[in-house]
């Protein structure tokens, strides 16, 4: 069984979902990560949903909502969330 490598790039643009609804939760904006290591901090989520709005989640200094990178089960045509890794 091969495993395809994403790049954080291509990331950007995809719909987020959630894994355990299925409710969109908006469109990846960017990423954070550290540039030292490497590691992926966090994903900026740009046209949020209102199912996402009522979340409190964290936001970042241009007020996108921040979704944990932690929190990603799986990268395909979407990019799917598990609700409970976040809250």
């Amino acid at each position: 069984m091969s495993v395809e490598r994403v790049r954080g790039k291509d990331l950007i643009g995809k719909v987020l979902i959630s894994e355990e609804t299925g409710k969109k939760f908006g469109v990846i904006g960017d990423i954070d990560y550290i540039t030292e290591s490497g590691e992926l901090i966090n994903i900026a989520i740009t046209d949020t949903t209102s199912h996402v709005s009522n979340m409190n989640l964290q936001q970042d200094d241009k007020n996108r909502l921040l979704v944990p990178f932690s929190a990603v089960k799986s990268v395909g045509d979407f990019v799917i969330v598990s609700e409970r890794d976040i809250v």
